[in-house]
């Protein structure tokens, strides 16, 4: 037992470098993946300021708006950034790819798959699908800085909420993984441009809870009865 303790490895603890690192990392990956979901608000945005400014009347550059919503995101990122740290340290993730093992990777699967199915996410992608919905929602564009940015916020807030599960599925297939980033992407960007309603989302909750449970009971966490 200890002589195995002293051979097994040991997970060397970041440097501070090193998380600032992986916190850019996720900071480039997160805006890379959710500024195309976001196009079509911004693109109302940036229309709206445009008819704006040419009839005179001051509005904030789109750039506030836009810098709310990343804002949500890189908050999200440090969120991501300490999760993978501390996975680490426990051994749980593969420190090269961020991979997790599979009774983790499925239990991250069930966890996303079930989040789909619950009205807080049904909440926020209603807010996401519509970008007209949500603006007639808070009151319509904001011509001021502040509110410019507070409106980008709320955005991004809805959008975190919306999206934060299908994003932890990169601890599943591996946070340096380039299929995986690009199908997550298209996941997101597919969800928010279905029709409104619940169809999609159900399904793949139904999908991933299916592939957790299987990942679960194929990786002996689960003990077996045959």
């Amino acid at each position: 037992g200890d002589m195995g303790a002293m051979l097994a490895p040991s997970p060397r603890p970041w440097s501070g470098a090193e998380f600032l690192f992986v916190l850019t990392m996720w900071a480039v990956m997160m805006v890379g993946m959710m500024t195309p979901a976001a196009a079509p608000m911004i693109l109302i945005y940036a229309r709206v300021a445009r008819q704006a400014a040419l009839q005179g009347h001051p509005f904030a550059p789109t750039g506030w708006f836009a810098s709310g919503y990343l804002l949500c995101w890189i908050g999200f990122a440090l969120i991501a950034t300490s999760a993978q740290w501390a996975l680490e340290r426990a051994a749980l993730l593969a420190p090269m790819s961020g991979a997790a093992g599979s009774a983790l990777g499925g239990l991250v699967l069930l966890a996303a798959g079930i989040y789909q199915l619950t009205p807080l996410k049904t909440a926020c992608l209603s807010q996401c699908q519509s970008p007209l919905f949500f603006i007639h929602r808070h009151g319509g564009f904001r011509a001021d800085a502040p509110g410019s940015f507070r409106l980008g916020l709320a955005h991004g807030a809805y959008c975190v909420g919306c999206c934060w599960a299908p994003m932890t599925l990169l601890f599943v297939g591996g946070v340096m993984n380039v299929l995986w980033i690009v199908g997550l992407t298209a996941l997101v960007l597919l969800e928010k441009l279905s029709p409104p309603g619940r169809t999609l989302p159900v399904l793949v909750g139904c999908a991933l809870s299916a592939a957790g449970v299987w990942l679960v009971a194929t990786s002996g966490l689960v003990p077996s009865f045959r």
